[in-house]
Order: structure tokens, then sequence, then C-alpha cells
């Protein structure tokens, strides 16, 4: 025996809503993938030729990526080579560390290549004090000494019950730590002899916001009534903080 089956207007409004409901899929699905290709294109520009060698100046040139190109029939291959990370840093400083950089400001061949790296040298008891850089995570390869480093996490979803969190460990020479993008870090050199470190970063021009010297050493001052409230200190406390020279180890 056959039975004919016919759709009640219940039936109809019931197709209706699994309609929308896949629409609404599609849609939410096509948002998450732009979000996912925001987030994959969120570093450097990508290249629009082989190499653009950063020039100090727009004469005969073109603004791209950030820097304005050398005209390609004029590029030698000294654009693309740094000399001197072979040697120390000066480390008889405050701070007992120096970082050299080899940037785009330093070497114009990384110009929109996404890449650049630094030495970085701790007398004893040296310190790369607590810092950020904006635009780039930093993979840090220690091969001289022990050290001491770390970062800590952005602010918590729910600050009532969770801190910042801090990620710590102790280098030896050959290990390797990644300190990832915009997160306040460190390095302390905890032994009794000199360290080297070698660091890289996936941008050509990383930055570097020192915690310290941009809070208490910035021109003009932050209002020292700004500070005291919120470090929740006296305002002495401030003034004789601002009052302090702040060395860059950079």
């Amino acid at each position: 025996m056959f039975f004919s089956y016919k759709r009640s207007a219940s039936d109809a409004k019931y197709s209706i809503t699994e309609k929308n409901i896949y629409n609404k899929m599609k849609i939410a699905f096509g948002l998450c993938f732009i979000l996912l290709v925001s987030i994959a294109y969120a570093s450097d520009p990508g290249q629009l030729q082989d190499f653009c060698v950063a020039v100090p100046d727009s004469a005969s040139a073109v603004f791209v990526n950030g820097k304005f190109c050398k005209n390609p029939n004029m590029v030698v291959a000294d654009d693309f080579l740094f000399q001197g990370l072979n040697n120390a840093g000066n480390t008889s400083n405050n701070l007992g560390s120096f970082v050299t950089p080899v940037n785009v400001n330093q070497l114009e061949g990384l110009n929109t290549l996404g890449v650049s790296m630094a030495r970085l040298d701790f007398a004893p008891y040296g310190l790369n004090p607590p810092h950020t850089h904006p635009r780039a995570t930093e993979a840090f390869l220690l091969v001289e000494g022990t050290l001491y480093v770390g970062f800590v996490t952005s602010n918590p979803a729910d600050p009532t019950t969770q801190k910042n969190k801090l990620f710590t460990k102790y280098l030896n020479p050959g290990d390797v730590f990644v300190f990832p993008q915009g997160l306040i870090h460190f390095q302390f050199n905890v032994g009794k002899t000199n360290a080297v470190a070698f660091a890289g970063f996936g941008s050509q021009n990383p930055g570097t916001i020192t915690i310290a010297n941009a809070v208490f050493g910035s021109d003009p001052k932050i209002n020292p009534d700004v500070l005291a409230k919120a470090f929740q200190v006296e305002k002495n406390i401030i003034d004789y903080l601002q009052a302090q020279f702040w060395y860059n180890n950079n």
C-alpha cells in the first residue's frame, strides 16, 4: 500500500526556518573566513617586487611598503650586507646590556622582506629591561652564558578571578625562547660571566617600547598625578622616578 504525504503549513514554516538558519550559517562562515584572512595578513605587507632597497630620500624613487625604493638598476650587493655582529656591544652602562639591531634602518636591503635581527650583549647581572616589540614576534637564541627570561600575558578576560600570567625560563647556550608579538618581556644575566644572544624578528622594523623609559622618561612628561594614581603610590615617588636618567640600551 502506498501513502501520500501532504506538506502542512507548519512543515512549510519549518522549511523556511531551516532555510533561514542555513543562510545565517553561510554568513557566519563567510565572516569567519574574512576574519582568518585578516589575521593571516596582519603582518608586514607582502612584497610587490623581488626587493626594494630603502633609500633616505624620495628623489627618483617609488614609495612602497613604508620606505622609498632604490632604483633596481642601481642596487648592489652591499645593499644586502651588514657587518659587525661579530663585535660585542658596550655593556658599560646602568643596565649592563647592549642591543645591536639589524633592521631596515641599518640594512636597507631588508625593506619589504619582513625580517630583522639583533645581537644582545650582557655583562654579569646585566639586564635587558621589560619592553615590547609592537610589530613583531621575537625568536631568541642564547649562544653564551646563562639568562633568566620571561614574558607577561595581556590582561585576562576576567580580572576579578585571573591575573596576567608570567612565563619564565633559565636559558643555556643553544636554547631558543619565543616572545609573542606585543607582550612585555625581559632578559636578565644571572651568571658571573658575559652572555651573548641573537634575536630574530618577523618584521623589517619591529620597534621597541621600553616600559620604564616610556612611562617615566617621556618628553613631555606624563602628568605625575596620572602615574601616581595608576601605580597607587605617592606623587613624590613619581617625581623621583621622572627625575632619573633612563638609559636606552639600543
